[in-house]
């Protein structure tokens, strides 16, 4: 039964990461964490292991919804390996940064991350995107109607937010794409679906890294990995198809009235422990 659960979590968080460019760690890591009280399978799992595990399950989950993405067209590779260039960095201290953290404290400090992504994702579709600077890069997107966006930004301003959103992904076991899909959108223009796209590009890369990076220091259940992968993989595929179709509107309310529960359950697992 608690294999069967390790395959539906990993197609849950395979589906939510593509949909909205978050990466899908954000369920699969509290997931495993909060788990590990109730089942024998997952008993005395680490923030390392929970955060090692999560990573490399999101290559594959951000590999499926790149592909699908490049399908539609809609990833800007430039901007993506540009963005990978302060992300990668990035993933390789926050890896550094979890290596000795503790359980209990591991548990406060993502609940609250989880709660501000929350309110991050209630006010994104409030806040209306500044307006493109004439220096730095500049780049265009034509949708199906034939309408052109213009978006941009300047590189050192894009390249310090992917460190931190790396940061973040080594630290936490997120793809990050919670942070920079509302600043692609919010500070540098990027249309939505093009924001996602780019960011799920931009996680693969950086997975990649700090995958690696956990690997290395043996924080990786094979295990537990083997059950994630293919609802991760399939699910990565579903949240693309469903983006293309579907305002993703309904789904992000779920999400965030879900993330808040499970950000304050984990705080007071933290601070119970």
């Amino acid at each position: 039964m608690e294999w069967l659960l390790l395959i539906v979590i990993g197609l849950v968080a395979g589906t939510l990461g593509s949909l909205m460019g978050l990466g899908g760690g954000i369920i699969v890591v509290p997931a495993l964490m909060l788990l590990g009280s109730y089942t024998m399978i997952l008993a005395g799992i680490t923030p390392q292991v929970a955060v090692g595990t999560s990573l490399v399950i999101m290559i594959f989950t951000a590999l499926s919804s790149t592909l699908a993405y490049i399908k539609q067209k809609k990833v800007d590779y430039k901007s993506g390996l540009l963005f990978f260039s302060g992300s990668g960095p990035g993933a390789l201290f926050g890896v550094w940064l979890n290596k000795d953290i503790d359980a209990n404290s591991f548990l406060v400090y993502f609940g609250i991350f989880i709660i501000i992504v929350s309110f991050i994702l209630m006010v994104r579709k409030h806040l209306k995107p500044l307006k493109v600077s004439a220096k730095g890069v500049q780049r265009g997107y034509i949708n199906e109607n034939g309408e052109e966006t213009i978006y941009g930004y300047q590189p050192v301003l894009a390249i310090s937010i992917s460190f931190i959103v790396g940061m973040c992904s080594g630290l936490f076991g997120i793809g990050g794409g919670s942070l920079m899909v509302p600043a692609m959108i919010l500070l540098f223009g990027f249309p939505a679906h093009i924001a996602v796209a780019t960011s799920m590009f931009m996680i693969f890369l950086s997975s990649i890294v700090s995958s690696i990076s956990h690997i290395s220091l043996g924080n990786v259940n094979w295990l537990y990995a083997l059950a994630l992968v293919p609802g991760a993989w399939y699910g990565g595929k579903l949240g693309a198809a469903i983006n293309q179709r579907l305002k993703s509107d309904t789904v992000v309310n779920i999400l965030r009235i879900f993330l808040i529960i499970i950000g304050i359950r984990l705080i007071w697992q933290g601070m119970t422990g």
